[in-house]
């Protein structure tokens, strides 16, 4: 990875500016994956005269993106693991990469290797997404009074994306038998407008000091997409889709969403240490029914400086004290963008005439997700400004959660989003920064924090929603859902499993089963970590500094979704098995926890806690190593400011998570929901930069 930046900034009494550039040049850590990112940014800002100032913010962007497939396909390179370890990188009798010639055919193979080989694609497949991105914003600001001033900002960003693949006739066995190759193109034009129109009064009275803002915001986002998929080129040479003998797939959408909202705040200060700060939001989005358009969000928050109090005078250890709270209503609206209305496709021909089906069913009574929070906190800063302390506990509960849920098979629906059931969220967070060492040369301070949040769903309706991760009343959101793995019996080598069935006498039954339909599904483990921490030091001597971060969590399970194939007993025919299944059961009387390795036979391959890990860690997050040049020195090379630095990233983890990365959620099937699951997930990369930061 290259990075490289340019800002020029400068200006008179009138007008100043500023002017930035960046060039980015990432290469991968697996095959055919790259991306170079070209941005530019102008900012300037002019004072008219006495009363106006005006400014322009410029931002453009463009993004050329070589990416691969997601973790759901044959095609990503980390699934090459799949591959049994004596597949040969080239077929001996061929010559090429396995898989890419069929002897006997003269086509691409279709059954050697076993599985699909991703060095195929490398060779002759190409997904590239282009971005164009320009984001700008020009505002005025009128004096209108003492203490009175109206902004005015009106924003856009405008985005045009360009997707393009191509799969050779290489890939054949992995592109829906395509003998000649496939390809597909799609554009996407968004355009987000958004306008902000506020004013804003401060004042100061004795000891009295007022700060209000009022106003309204608007915005409104249009997305227009068009696909366009074709198969059967006349050769590798020709990949546009104009050469292509079949259009196989094609689409064209629009999306479109809006927001209107009025606001106020008002903060008050008095004697410099009584705090208050009151503020509401009512707020329309288009997503909702037009029964429950609007919401109003209010919030409140207290402050009380104490160290500025006189009975405190005494007391020197203590530099500053403050207690604060707060409590507030916030408004979700992260839902599809007509979630709310009956919709119709016209996508439903019949005997050659065209025709329109139902898709959605509507709910105008769909609303707002709202969630409540009150929070109680302390700041303390102690032993002349050498400790600062932040703590902070938190409650928040959240009602009309925007789910999509079951309905009567007899609406002609499976599903309807509804406001349905209620979650909280409870925990702490705290900061703690000590300046250790404080010298003329030396120094060393330390950075800590810890956080604890407690999720629990308080109300579902009774439902239970998803598989595997699960939301379930009185469970965390995402908890694991499945029958509990019981080991292996050592007289035949069958899995076993809790039946925990409830008894008649109301006791759980806790014997085993080989039977997997016996099992009844039990929450097995949280994917939500009990805490998260974190620890930077940093020290410095005379222009020289390390900085040390570490970074951790605890208590979190991870399900690990690709076991089923590569720790899989053999069951799954062929694949590349991890390691420890080496410890299968072999002959009566083995004491394993891996059953019997069974070709083509599934035995205990089915979602269970057995594929169930500890994600706990602690990971070295980065280490970064400077020098800045002496004064002297950069006077005499005419320089403002030199530094050189070189900075490690996930160095070292300490973890008892058996695959590559805990630090890691699949990315084809992440949701609200379905959370710490691990399928072939690409690790993050191990990564020293070298850097030189230079200022005229």
């Amino acid at each position: 990875m290259s990075q490289y930046d340019v800002n020029l900034s400068g200006g008179n009494e009138k007008t100043t500016f500023y002017v930035g550039g960046q060039y980015l040049d990432q290469k991968g850590i697996i095959d055919r994956n790259a991306l170079k990112r070209y941005s530019g940014r102008i900012n300037l800002e002019n004072k008219v005269n006495s009363w106006l100032t005006t400014g322009v913010n410029l931002n453009f962007s463009r993004t050329v993106n070589k990416r691969v497939s997601n973790d759901d396909a044959f095609s990503t390179p980390l699934q090459i693991v799949a591959l049994s370890p004596i597949t040969p990188i080239v077929d001996p009798r061929t010559g090429l990469i396995s898989g890419a010639l069929d002897p006997n055919t003269q086509l691409p193979n279709t059954n050697f290797p076993v599985y699909y080989n991703p060095k195929l694609s490398v060779l002759d497949a190409a997904y590239t997404t282009i971005v164009n991105r320009t984001l700008g914003n020009i505002y005025g600001n009128v004096a209108l009074l003492k203490g009175l001033s109206f902004r005015s900002e009106l924003g856009m960003d405008q985005l045009n994306q360009n997707e393009e693949s191509y799969n050779g006739r290489l890939t054949r066995r992995n592109n829906g038998g395509a003998s000649f190759g496939n390809g597909y193109n799609s554009s996407d034009q968004i355009l987000n407008i958004n306008t902000n129109n506020y004013f804003h009064y401060n004042a100061q009275l004795n000891k009295h000091a007022f700060d209000i803002t009022t106003g309204m915001s608007y915005q409104n986002y249009v997305r227009k997409s068009n696909s366009l998929s074709a198969r059967d080129f006349p050769s590798d040479e020709f990949k546009k889709l104009s050469s292509a003998a079949t259009n196989t797939a094609y689409s064209s959408t629009e999306n479109e969403f809006t927001f209107l909202g009025y606001f106020a705040r008002a903060n008050y200060k008095l004697k410099e240490r009584y705090l208050l700060t009151l503020s509401g939001r009512y707020d329309a989005s288009s997503r909702f029914g037009t029964n429950n358009r609007w919401g109003f969000f209010p919030a409140a928050s207290a402050g009380w400086i104490i160290s500025e109090e006189h009975f405190m005078e005494n007391i020197h250890w203590l530099n500053f004290l403050k207690l604060k709270s707060s409590w507030g209503l916030t408004g979700n609206a992260e839902i599809s963008n007509f979630a709310s209305r009956g919709l119709y496709s016209g996508d439903a021909p019949y005997a050659g005439n065209p025709g329109i089906r139902a898709t959605q069913i509507p709910n105008p009574d769909l609303k707002w997700e709202s969630t409540k929070s009150a929070d109680f906190g302390i700041e303390a800063i102690v032993l002349k400004n050498r400790i600062t302390l932040e703590a902070d506990y938190y409650n928040r509960k959240t009602n009309d959660l925007l789910l999509s849920v079951e309905v009567p098979g007899t609406s002609g629906f499976s599903t309807q989003f509804r406001n349905a059931g209620k979650l909280e969220n409870k925990g702490i967070e705290v900061t703690l920064n000590t300046n250790n060492i404080i010298g003329k040369k030396f120094k060393w301070t330390t950075s800590l924090n810890y956080s604890a949040n407690k999720n629990t769903i308080i109300n579902l309706g009774g439902k239970t929603l998803g598989t595997i991760n699960v939301a379930k009343e009185g469970q965390s959101i995402g908890a694991f859902f499945v029958p509990e793995f019981a080991g292996v019996d050592p007289s035949n080598g069958d899995a076993l499993y809790y039946k925990n069935t409830t008894l008649d006498n109301g006791k759980i039954d806790r014997t085993t089963t080989n039977d997997y339909n016996q099992a009844q599904n039990v929450i097995v483990g949280n994917p939500n970590p009990k805490f998260i921490y974190g620890m930077r030091n940093t020290f410095s001597y005379s222009g020289l500094e390390l900085d040390i971060f570490l970074q951790g969590v605890s208590g979190n399970k991870i399900y690990a979704a690709g076991g089923q194939f590569m720790s899989a007993s053999g069951s799954n025919g062929f694949d590349n098995q991890t390691r420890d299944q080496l410890n299968a059961w072999k002959k009566p009387g083995d004491i394993t926890n891996v059953p019997e390795a069974r070709t083509f036979l599934s035995n205990g391959t089915d979602p269970s806690s057995r594929y169930l890990y500890d994600g706990s860690y602690l990971r070295v997050k980065a280490i970064t190593l400077s020098y800045t040049l002496p004064s002297n020195v950069v006077k005499r090379l005419k320089l403002e400011k030199a530094k050189f630095y070189v900075r490690g990233q996930n160095l070292f983890t300490i973890t008892n998570y058996p695959l590559w990365d805990p630090e890691v959620n699949s990315d084809f099937s992440a949701t609200n929901i379905v959370q710490g699951n691990d399928f072939y997930s690409v690790p993050q990369a191990k990564t020293i930069v070298f850097g030189l930061n230079i200022t005229l």
